[in-house]
């Protein structure tokens, strides 16, 4: 057996090089649109990858860019994508080898999940750039076969994701799943997520809102979070991977390492707590293990897109064994979240600080 090739880069890492556009990295990016894009041979269109350190090989990232009135090769590809519009509009078809082309349109806030390994095709119908931002679990694959190419390469077709169904693309239901899960909205396509009704789900934070979302029966999931003026969620934290896009408002994350604890700054650690600002359009990715907390500091509710792993229909088990007992139960029952009183009281005392130089009213309840 040759001996095995000690590589510098991951599979994905070399594959990105080899792509020819620009990768950014950090993080967090100040406003996913503004990032440079150059024409991308692979589609047709213009791109450019984001790397985020959070993102750690589970899930990729990439900023698209469709031309005035021009459309996106076809293609097809054995990983699990999530595209969200950032700007413009336009339509997309969906079809299998020797069915008919289901094709929808979609504007400005729209979300949508092509089918694994179906072929898909973006449209822009207008006369201004098209520009979205695709989540992917494609790093995973990359890696493991050490190669790009066979991705998009293959003619199976999942029977249980997609055999061409009508009205696969038309809004989904939604149901009740208790709660510790709250909300979650079966469907392939949201028109605008930035609207879109969000439920009440105030174990994340006082006045918080929470909807799951499930697409194209994909491990790849993702929910919307809105909370009040003047408000912040309680920390927590998850697998890596996750990509958080602000929709509305302004503010900052805290992120740490859960190894320095649930009080980072009265225990000397402050130096190593990574602040994160935001306004629309920005993206960050909170690393494997640590604690995140989101704070409004706008006039107007904060609103959040967030793509993951954490599927209820299709389990994954890396993000089951570091959850525990979930993102929603208290780390001194065996969950992942810090409640307002356990929490730093530098935390506080830090947005009321920030509220008073806003000029905002902090809504926050007693602690």
């Amino acid at each position: 057996m040759a001996a095995g090739r000690k590589a510098s880069k991951t599979g994905y890492e070399m594959w990105m090089e080899q792509e020819g556009i620009p990768i950014h990295e950090g993080y967090g990016i100040e406003d996913v649109t503004q990032v440079t894009r150059r024409p991308w041979s692979r589609t047709g269109g213009l791109g450019a990858f984001i790397q985020l350190k959070g993102l750690e090989g589970l899930t990729g990232m990439v900023v698209g860019e469709i031309p005035p009135g021009e459309a996106l090769r076809p293609e097809k590809h054995l990983y699990e994508e999530i595209i969200y519009i950032l700007k413009g509009i336009g339509s997309t078809e969906v079809w299998l080898d020797g069915k008919p082309k289901q094709r929808f349109e979609w504007a400005e806030g729209s979300l949508f999940a092509p089918p694994l390994n179906a072929w898909h095709r973006l449209y822009n119908g207008s006369r201004e750039p098209v520009v979205f931002l695709a989540l992917t679990n494609a790093p995973l694959l990359v890696d493991l076969f050490h190669n790009g190419e066979v991705l998009f390469s293959s003619d199976y077709v999942f029977p249980d994701r997609y055999l061409g169904q009508e009205k696969y693309f038309e809004v989904g239901e939604r149901e009740d799943r208790g709660a510790n899960h709250n909300w979650v909205w079966n469907t392939n396509f949201i028109p605008d997520v930035r609207s879109a009704p969000i439920n009440a789900q105030e174990r994340k934070g006082a006045g918080v809102q929470v909807t799951i979302f499930e697409m194209s029966q994909n491990t790849l999931v993702g929910h919307m979070t809105e909370w009040p003026v003047g408000r912040y969620h309680k920390a927590h934290y998850h697998l890596g991977g996750a990509v958080l896009l602000i929709l509305k408002s302004k503010g900052y994350t805290l992120m740490w390492p859960r190894e320095l604890g649930i009080n980072p700054f009265k225990d000397g650690h402050g130096d190593k707590v990574v602040q994160v600002n935001w306004g629309v359009g920005s993206v960050f990715s909170p690393p494997t293990g640590w604690f995140h907390q989101h704070f409004n500091t706008g006039p107007v509710p904060a609103r959040q897109l967030a793509t993951r792993y954490g599927s209820i229909n299709y389990r994954v088990g890396i993000w089951d064994a570091l959850e525990g007992a979930g993102v929603m139960i208290s780390v001194k029952k065996g969950g992942t979240l810090i409640e307002y009183q356990d929490q730093d009281p530098e935390i506080n005392s830090r947005y009321e600080e920030t509220l008073r130089r806003e000029g905002i009213v902090s809504q926050m309840p007693s602690l």
